[in-house]
């Protein structure tokens, strides 16, 4: 599990950060490439702050405040109506208080300022027993300034249904032990009927609820679903966005 809290790649800081919610409030990047990515595959190294990287950040608990060490978890700003929707994993949404979202987080600053995570939606699937196979989730931010998230940086299109390994993806998200994010390039393979994974190393504690974004800019899997993310840090999860997935977007996108 990627996350932050010892449960697979979660892993909560111990220490409390409460003042460091200021901190949050100044400037940085992030990066999600397409499968034409620059470099090799299979080789993790520090993103690139890229307008396409905006639309990947760190989530916080807001009752630790944030700033460097306290992030937990990654998600990314998808398309939606309301302009205000993100996609993570669900293992790090299914927690209680509250939640900040900063995208192109980096080095203790916010170029595009903290987004309060709204409402949360959690597939049947995981909130009825934790399935591995539902182990995805959205979430609505609250706008600032009368703008959604995605006025100010984007998103990419959430595609469910889209073939394992049809192309290769670019997965970017932030290690609890770094303050900026990583970006691995690679071809995904199929796990299961229901599981994909990828081979990237470094993908640590943290970089769970990570966007696979491919070469169209869709977002075709979410680092998740099996061991929450994978049980070593040089081989990742996802599981394969079909019906429930799809649902639960729609879901999401409508207000339900």
């Amino acid at each position: 599990m990627k996350r932050t809290f010892r449960i697979g790649r979660l892993s909560c800081p111990p220490r409390p950060l409460l003042c460091a919610v200021v901190a949050l409030a100044v400037t940085s990047a992030s990066e999600a490439a397409a499968d034409d990515g620059p470099g090799p595959f299979g080789v993790t190294r520090v993103a690139a702050a890229t307008a396409q990287s905006a639309r990947v950040g760190a989530l916080f608990d807001a009752d630790r405040g944030g700033g460097p060490g306290g992030h937990f978890c990654t998600a990314s700003v998808v398309r939606s109506p309301r302009h205000d929707l993100l996609v993570t994993a669900a293992h790090c949404l299914d927690g209680g208080g509250d939640l900040l979202f900063v995208p192109g987080w980096r080095d203790g600053r916010a170029p595009y300022g903290i987004w309060k995570v709204g409402r949360r939606y959690l597939p049947d699937g995981w909130a009825g027993g934790q399935d591995e196979d539902s182990d995805v989730a959205f979430a609505t931010l609250e706008d600032r300034g009368g703008q959604g998230v995605e006025d100010t940086v984007g998103g990419n299109r959430f595609a469910a249904g889209v073939a394992t390994g049809a192309t290769a993806v670019t997965v970017t998200g932030y290690p609890n032990s770094r303050e900026a994010p990583v970006s691995c390039t690679n071809k995904p393979t199929a796990h299961s009927r229901t599981q994909q994974r990828i081979e990237c190393p470094d993908l640590t504690g943290g970089t769970s609820g990570s966007p696979w974004v491919n070469g169209d800019g869709q977002v075709v899997g979410v680092l998740g679903g099996h061991e929450q993310g994978g049980a070593t840090a040089d081989i990742s999860y996802s599981v394969v966005l079909g019906a429930e997935a799809d649902e639960l977007y729609r879901d999401a996108t409508a207000d339900r």
